[in-house]
């Protein structure tokens, strides 16, 4: 049975009842004199005279005796086993109660409420106490939420263990109705493990816990509370992002990653949230080809469900072709309707033109075709074709096409057009119905100012209805749709310039346009019913896997107003070709820190008292102590004199050193590792590893960090180099001649090196070294270049010329003629040949392609950064550069020498 004293418990307090015997050992101890001098006497004539001044006691010295007494006492308290802030351990004698935050908030520090929750069982089990555990979200399974009863402790550890974070909020309500029927013999021990977040029902929770027994909230602090992100908004060419936190308190920067649907980065947006403020907004401005990439975005390093938004097509930008303008439109381009169709187009679409042939060749959405004569049969047929396979068609009207001779329209048209408000009419200019709910204009405002003057006329038929999307004030069509196989054909039955309307001048048109490129995305605006089944669901980490029994299938009314939960977790939902986005911030958009708890409630943080078992300290304190006994022992006897002494001081820092070690469990569980010492040292010498110099920017130097990680992987993978993981340096305080290699990120704020720093750079490239100087910009007048000749100029360098054609570095490993990174179009600089001076070897490779950004790869390999404008096919250019950089600083001229091969024989006769 445990003992527990205040903060700190015994876990075999038995064994302390050895320290009864200590008086006895001391009085053993006492009585015992030590063992007698050893003199070795020289010869008898030399001792004429000796008067001996010394004798040897006949009892242990008082001060040994203690010390001996300490030791003893150390090992027996040692092996008792005490614990320091033992969780659960000095509770009461009740049953111990833990309910515990399981909703997606818990995710982004899992760990600590494992680690916190495995204690507090692991208490219970040495008392041997019954617990009851609650989690508070809904069950996966979509069954009731209900506590487990009192169960044995080693019972509930295995409960403990098959608990993740769910990828929706908690349900405080719920459990409060869990614990209704709780009836308990006795006050209870009680821990709430909580999320930290506080929602209605979180004070009655907490009311409700206290009539079970002494309640313990344990919760993160409000600065280390989850964050939200918003679904993006379009913002014309840009996406807008939001960011929410649950504090206003200080300042804090969050990372915004873009990802596409291989996990790859494709772009990074770095947000500040100002003090005083809870949200961020930024811009994700991003080549069109890109942005139709992501398939998600997320806060860097946090790893939520409440952190990740995934998109669908809605939030792509499709490309729409717009059919060259005549050559009339083209001399006055403000009297067509091209020059009103571009602008409109342009800040939410990809806009190609190009003449209708041109177009059919390319991967289009949207077509749009303005007033023209009717079509070649043979190209006619192309565009049908196109629309069957799923394109959208938008053609306008005109006096052409009132001609009445082109049936390429979705309903049947009368010959000629309607003018309203002309001299031989009796009607004004009509203004647009309402939008019916049917259309995909629905919920569109209509401008009091937008009127048309002129229009074709559809025939009546039984279909028109249902083929109408907008219509005027007197009921006549303006836009009619038929749907032709996948596709869509649209006509707008007035013209794209303001000859027959005042559409084009007004944002109606703008937003017209918009609905119709996004109905060819396949995201229907209609307010049909419709069922999508769960395709992939989040889990609580924001990992997509798949859907849980209870996910079912989504109507309308459950997208318009979404309740997350076992039936409806974030994630897709339809299927692979039209899928349908559900992200947790669809329905929790703001959060606060936990408040309200009633007062004298017990409040701690996660890791703030950490359960520290002392046995090994204590035992480890008791080794020292038996080794300055042992080396006492040896002095009273006079054995140390000598070589002894040094060869016994040797052996005594060594068995201390192990001691230290054995005291000191948690750092080297922690992995704890001191920066520049002897252990980076070994490190550094031990095996093959590629460095980069530390700027002090923490985004740059993250980038060098992963950059030379997926560098070292890709030389571990295709060459016979096997390099250990990258190593950061500073050339004002660590060594640098245990590198081959070393990239230095130049920044536009570097400062000037310190002498000592430059005078150990200088000599690094005396001996051979190669620094690769990256100033992240192709660009020779922007600012880290001038930064970059202010810091050569402190070296004392040769004249540098751009690569030569046939330089070693253009061959090393892979033939290669370019050197591109994240960027591309950067002169190499290299290092003039001077003879026999390293060898003909470059000790510096200047540039400003960015390297470290192609290279770098996240913890699953994966790329993180974006390439541009050379894709896949540059990042991979840029991975053998590096390669070939890597070969070049660990072999030299060798590849030159092979080239003169030849020549070499003959010199040797061969």
């Amino acid at each position: 049975m445990m003992l527990s004293l205040g903060a700190l418990a015994f876990l075999h307090p038995w064994i302390l009842s050895a320290l009864v015997a200590l008086p006895a050992l001391w009085w053993l101890l006492r009585v015992t004199p030590p063992m007698p001098k050893l003199i070795r006497f020289p010869a008898v004539r030399l001792l004429l005279g000796l008067v001996q001044s010394e004798e040897t006691p006949a009892r242990t010295p008082l001060w040994l005796v203690a010390l001996r007494l300490l030791l003893a006492a150390l090992i027996i308290v040692g092996l008792a086993q005490p614990l320091l802030n033992p969780l659960g351990a000095h509770r009461g004698d009740g049953p111990l109660i833990l309910v515990v935050d399981n909703g997606w908030a818990a995710a982004r520090d899992w760990a600590a409420r494992e680690r916190t929750l495995s204690s507090l069982i692991e208490g219970a089990v040495r008392e041997e106490r019954p617990v009851m555990l609650l989690a508070t979200a809904p069950p996966a399974s979509g069954d009731k939420l209900q506590a487990s009863g009192l169960l044995p402790a080693a019972d509930v550890q295995r409960l403990a263990q098959a608990l993740q974070p769910q990828p929706w909020s908690t349900d405080h309500g719920a459990a409060i109705a869990a614990l209704e029927g709780v009836k308990l013999a006795g006050p209870a021990k009680v821990f709430w493990l909580s999320d930290g977040l506080n929602d209605a029902d979180a004070t009655k929770l907490a009311l409700r816990l206290e009539q079970l027994g002494s309640v313990e909230v344990v919760s993160d602090p409000a600065s280390a509370l989850p964050h939200l992100l918003i679904p993006p908004a379009i913002q014309g060419a840009e996406l807008g992002v939001t960011v929410v936190r649950a504090t206003s308190e200080g300042s804090e920067r969050v990372d915004v990653r873009a990802l596409d649907s291989d996990g790859h980065q494709a772009a990074e947006l770095p947000l500040t949230i100002e003090p005083g403020k809870r949200v961020a907004l930024g811009k994700f401005a991003i080549p069109v080809e890109l942005r139709n990439q992501i398939a998600r975005i997320e806060i860097a390093g946090e790893r939520t469900v409440g952190a990740e938004v995934l998109l669908d097509e809605r939030w792509r930008r499709r490309p729409v072709g717009l059919v060259t303008a005549p050559a009339t439109e083209q001399a006055e381009p403000l009297l067509g309707g091209h020059y009103y169709l571009e602008r409109a187009l342009q800040p939410y679409s990809e806009v190609v033109t190009g003449t209708l042939e041109q177009l059919l060749q390319r991967e289009l959405a949207v077509l749009v075709l303005t007033d023209t004569d009717p079509l070649p049969p043979a190209l006619r047929q192309l565009l049908e074709r196109w629309i069957e396979h799923g394109g959208t068609l938008v053609r306008f009207a005109g006096p052409r096409l009132a001609q009445g001779n082109d049936d390429l329209v979705p309903v049947k048209l009368r010959q000629g057009e309607r003018e309203l408000g002309g001299a031989m009419s009796w009607a004004k200019p009509a203004s647009l119905a309402p939008f019916d709910a049917r259309s995909p204009f629905a919920g569109l405002e209509i401008p009091a100012d937008v009127t048309i003057k002129r229009q074709v006329l559809a025939e009546p038929s039984l279909d028109l209805d249902q083929k109408t999307w907008a219509r005027l004030s007197d009921g006549t069509p303006l836009v009619t749709a038929d749907k032709r196989g996948g596709g869509w054909l649209v006509l707008i039955h007035t013209t794209a310039n303001p000859d027959w309307s005042s559409l084009p001048f007004s944002g109606l048109f703008v937003e017209m346009l918009q609905r119709v490129v996004a109905l060819s995305q396949g995201v229907a605006g209609r307010a049909e019913k419709v069922n999508l089944p769960p395709l992939k669901t989040l889990d609580g980490f924001g990992e997509l896997v798949n859907p849980p029994p209870a996910a079912s299938a989504l109507s309308a009314d459950d997208l318009a107003h979404p309740q997350l939960g076992p039936r409806h977790p974030p994630g897709y939902y339809g299927s692979q070709t039209s899928r349908r986005a559900l992200n947790l911030t669809n329905a929790v958009v703001a959060i606060d820190p936990l408040r309200g708890l009633p007062p004298g409630l017990a409040q701690t943080y996660y890791g703030a008292q950490r359960e520290r078992d002392l046995k090994p300290w204590l035992l480890g304190a008791a080794t020292l102590l038996a080794l300055v006994d042992f080396v006492l022992s040896l002095a009273l006897r006079g054995l140390l004199a000598g070589r002894k002494v040094r060869k016994l001081a040797g052996s005594a820092a060594a068995l201390i050193l192990a001691a230290v070690v054995a005291m000191t469990p948690d750092a080297r569980a922690a992995g704890s590792s001191p920066s520049p010492d002897d252990s980076a040292i070994i490190a550094a010498i031990t095996t093959t590893r590629l460095a980069y110099v530390v700027t002090g920017d923490s985004a740059v130097d993250d980038v060098s960090k992963a950059g030379l990680t997926g560098l070292t992987l890709a030389l571990n993978a295709r060459t016979a180099i096997e390099a250990a993981s990258p190593m950061a340096v500073d050339p004002a305080k660590d060594e640098l001649v245990f590198f081959p290699l070393i990239y230095w990120p130049v920044t536009e704020q570097m400062p000037s090196l310190p002498t000592p720093a430059v005078e150990k750079v200088t000599e690094y490239l005396r001996n051979g070294g190669l620094i690769v100087f990256d100033t992240r910009d192709p660009n020779r007048g922007a600012a880290s270049w001038r930064t970059l000749r202010r810091l050569l100029n402190e070296f004392d360098l040769p004249a540098i010329i751009p690569v030569p054609d046939e330089h070693v570095l253009t061959r090393s490993f892979y033939l290669i003629h370019d050197f591109p990174g994240r960027l591309d179009g950067s002169t190499v600089w290299v290092e003039r040949s001077e003879g026999n001076v390293n060898d003909g070897v470059s000790s510096v490779i200047i540039g400003g392609n960015d390297w470290a950004g192609a290279w770098a790869v996240d913890d699953a390999a994966h790329p993180l950064m974006a390439v541009s404008p050379g894709g896949e096919r540059q990042r991979e250019m840029a991975l053998r550069f590096g390669v070939n950089l890597a070969m070049y600083a660990l072999t030299g001229s060798y590849k030159s020498d092979q080239v003169h091969l030849p020549a070499i024989l003959e010199r040797l006769g061969l």
